[in-house]
């Protein structure tokens, strides 16, 4: 019996989109669902109880960092993730080998499992299927992923294909590391770059170990959005319907648009909270960027269809002298206005997945924003 259940409430009359509840050992979300990050165990700038107000449900956090700092084991003693950064809501963890290939310098990976130097002081790290779940499962989040190798774009065939049995071979071995199925859902991640019959043979065999949710890797990485939908929608008939399905690392209103028409339920992204800190917020005109001159003496909100705490109470004007003048309340604001954009996003899509209007909501959407990041 899987630790999660996903309860499937409504499909789209046009399109794969699925409207859903995912239950867990911390509570209930609606999917689909956008997931604000907490890479080391905090959404940047923001309290647990202000990310309840912008209307989180989840969080991810991520391993490979919280092993690095403060390490797992302190967290574990700490009673868990939860209890360690005061979030009683589902949490999510990734397996770290994103940041292991993208993050370090230098990086050896062999059958075994990655040798790498730490971003932090440099020192040799090594982390296997085995090490990525023995942290996840110290973190005690309630789902978790197997470990996995990310290849970058482009790549060769071949050397895609070999990255593909490997990432199999280390979901088998994740999936045996595992010590804690009653209470933290495992999740395979199906990789193959931007070729279809990779991507295709990696679905197949992770499904065959019969994971409780499917996790899709190694897209939006730089490849054009129409290959990132090819490969979507090749996966799509293949996915079993009872079960969750994630897209890592996406986070713009348009690729979210395009994950969920194909049947996507989950997503994350940094990218609410790493632009909010630039000065640059998502509108429901499109981008601005309010720390611009332009902006100086605007006294209108950041959006004035957003509901969030920063577009109720402060201008455009006001916040761009609080990040001219360094005051960490500006980006706080940014950020605040952000996650609550994608999050009631997310609302406004699964509304219009109840309504079988997904793509007329596509196209007003769209066409008001002019929507590119």
């Amino acid at each position: 019996m899987s630790t999660i259940k996903y309860e499937l409430i409504k499909k789209d009359k046009h399109t794969g989109a699925r409207l859903g509840i995912i239950h867990t050992p911390h509570g209930s979300f609606e999917t689909p669902a956008f997931m604000p990050v907490g890479t080391q165990a905090t959404v940047k700038g923001m309290s647990p109880d202000e990310m309840k107000e912008v209307g989180a449900e989840i969080i991810l956090s991520n391993a490979y960092h919280l092993h690095m700092r403060p390490g797992s084991e302190l967290i574990k003693e700490a009673g868990g993730l939860h209890k360690f950064m005061n979030w009683d809501r589902p949490i999510l963890t990734d397996s770290g080998g994103f940041q292991v290939f993208s993050l370090s310098d230098f990086n050896n990976i062999k059958e075994e499992g990655v040798t790498f130097k730490s971003h932090i002081d440099g020192s040799k790290q090594f982390i296997s299927p085995e090490i990525s779940i023995g942290i996840q499962n110290n973190l005690g989040a309630d789902i978790i992923m197997a470990f996995d190798e990310c290849v970058p774009y482009p790549a060769e065939h071949d050397y895609v294909a070999k990255s593909v049995e490997m990432t199999t071979r280390w979901a088998e071995r994740s999936k045996a590391a595992h010590m804690r199925p009653d209470d933290q859902a495992l999740f395979g991640i199906i990789q193959g770059g931007v070729y279809p019959d990779l991507r295709l043979a990696s679905v197949r065999q992770l499904i065959e170990l019969d994971f409780p949710g499917y996790s899709i890797g190694g897209l939006s990485v730089g490849e054009p959005v129409e290959m990132m939908c090819e490969i979507l929608d090749c996966l799509e008939p293949e996915l079993p319907t009872d079960k969750p399905r994630y897209l890592m690392g996406v986070g713009t209103p348009d690729y979210l648009l395009e994950g969920v028409i194909r049947g996507i339920d989950m997503f994350d992204c940094v990218l609410p909270t790493r632009i909010g800190r630039n000065g640059t917020v998502m509108t429901s005109k499109g981008r601005v960027i309010v720390r611009d001159a332009k902006y100086a003496r605007d006294f209108t909100p950041m959006d004035d269809e957003c509901d969030c705490y920063a577009c109720r109470n402060f201008s455009k004007a006001y916040i761009r002298h609080l990040i001219k003048a360094n005051e960490v309340l500006g980006i706080r604001l940014t950020s605040w206005h952000n996650l609550r954009f994608l999050l009631r996003l997310m609302e406004q899509i699964r509304e219009a997945i109840r309504n079988d209007s997904l793509l007329d909501f596509k196209q007003m959407f769209l066409g008001k924003a002019g929507y590119i990041l």
